[in-house]
């Protein structure tokens, strides 16, 4: 009997091990809204937020990897203000017809012990791409107790020059300036 628990043993060390493939992610639309807020002629901070995002992360926990792609609609923006909102959407500020997405892709993630605290990647807007980092401000991932299915949720932010994008209209009274920030719900795949 301990022949056969010891060659149990000695074949069970010998076989490779199961490799651990990441946990993908779904953006649920429904969740998430990335926003951003901008000095307005030194008189007040605008808010505004994208209502139509889509987009897939994948986290490995056990390696500390992951990875991030988000699209985001440029005709959902929304200020509060139709004819605003016009205005955002045309050639001078994200000229949604010519550029339908605003593109974040992950180009590497890092932890702190086992959260992710910030994500390096590229910010496309109007065709030009530029590096961004993402701070991960929170994080967490559970069941939803809701729908009971696994979701990770995350709120991260950035700050950007939109002159480095070609957003340049109104520049300096509307300032250059703009905090990004991204609430983040995911549902496991």
């Amino acid at each position: 009997m301990h022949k056969t628990l010891f060659k149990a043993l000695v074949i069970s060390f010998a076989l490779p091990l199961p490799a651990f493939a990441a946990d993908s992610y779904t953006v649920d639309p429904a969740h998430t809204f990335p926003h951003f807020s901008i000095n307005h002629l030194g008189f007040s901070t605008m808010q505004g937020r994208f209502d139509k995002t889509s987009g897939t992360i994948t986290l490995d926990r056990a390696a500390k990897t992951g990875s991030v792609a988000i699209s985001i609609e440029a005709a959902s923006v929304s200020t509060g203000f139709a004819k605003r909102d016009d205005h955002l959407k045309s050639p001078d500020f994200f000229n949604a017809a010519e550029f339908p997405a605003i593109i974040y892709k992950s180009t590497a993630m890092h932890f702190k012990g086992d959260t992710p605290a910030s994500v390096d990647g590229n910010l496309t807007i109007l065709g030009v791409t530029k590096p961004v980092t993402l701070t991960i401000d929170a994080f967490n991932c559970g069941t939803n107790p809701m729908n009971k299915k696994e979701e990770c949720g995350a709120g991260a932010s950035a700050q950007i020059k939109r002159s480095d994008f070609g957003v340049k209209f109104g520049l300096p009274a509307v300032g250059d300036d703009v905090k990004l920030v991204f609430e983040i719900e995911a549902i496991k795949d």
